[in-house]
């Protein structure tokens, strides 16, 4: 019996660890409230107004479900960058290597890049990382199509935000926020001429989305293919 107890402390020690590490993103703050409030609040109503609790019950198996995956979407773990930041280009975004590729690129290079391209799942972590240290030149927003996020022609014609950041050593970075199929806003926290570090947030995506990161050519992928993503914490290339 005593040996049940210590696993169910030690279980429940390791999950409030975890807990600390993880706050709300303010995106999601005012709609996690509101929502919350709302399904209490017609809960109470189906608990009194019938005799059977079976109304009750798959109201608060359907919406409870609901509100639970929309608190695990809106998540926003602490996290910090323990590496060496020179050179290092890092995760800007949980989720899944869906390009690594020389590509041109014609909107502000006309020149082949290196493009690396993590996909977003509605199930992710949708908060996003600035994936090196610099100056940010211009941030440009794009409104688009909706296609899904993986496709190669998201990457163009879907709505989406450019951040063009030129690291210490005069590389100059391209990041772009790209909304997929269910997504239907990008918010971007970077500014023209403010100062960007890896550990900052560069912003959010809400729903099922994708960040494209083009590098220039001589930088080394430090990832493979369909391979998982931490954001702020996975390092994906090294600069040249």
């Amino acid at each position: 019996m005593q040996q049940i107890i210590d696993y169910l402390k030690q279980t429940m020690g390791e999950r409030i660890k975890k807990l600390k590490k993880i706050r709300i993103h303010r995106e999601g703050t005012e709609e996690l409230l509101y929502s919350m409030f709302a399904v209490i609040a017609i809960a109470v109503v189906l608990w009194r107004s019938f005799d059977t609790t079976i109304p009750f019950i798959i109201f608060i198996a359907i919406f409870g479900t609901a509100w639970l995956l929309m608190l695990n979407f809106y998540r926003c773990p602490i996290r910090y960058f323990n590496g060496e930041t020179e050179k290092a280009v890092v995760a800007p975004a949980d989720g899944k290597i869906v390009v690594i590729e020389e590509t041109e690129e014609n909107d502000y290079f006309h020149d082949k890049r290196l493009m690396i391209s993590i996909f977003m799942s509605p199930l992710n972590v949708h908060a996003n990382w600035f994936p090196v240290d610099g100056k940010v030149k211009f941030v440009k927003h794009f409104d688009g199509n909706y296609h899904k996020a993986w496709l190669p022609k998201a990457s163009e014609e879907n709505e989406h935000a450019d951040i063009m950041i030129e690291t210490p050593q005069g590389e100059e970075v391209l990041v772009r926020q790209i909304a997929g199929a269910m997504a239907r806003r990008i918010v971007t926290y970077a500014k023209p001429d403010e100062e960007c570090f890896i550990d900052e947030h560069l912003g959010f995506i809400k729903l099922g989305s994708r960040v494209d990161v083009y590098l220039p050519l001589g930088s080394t992928p430090c990832v493979k293919m369909k391979q998982p993503t931490t954001g702020d914490q996975t390092v994906i290339a090294k600069l040249p």
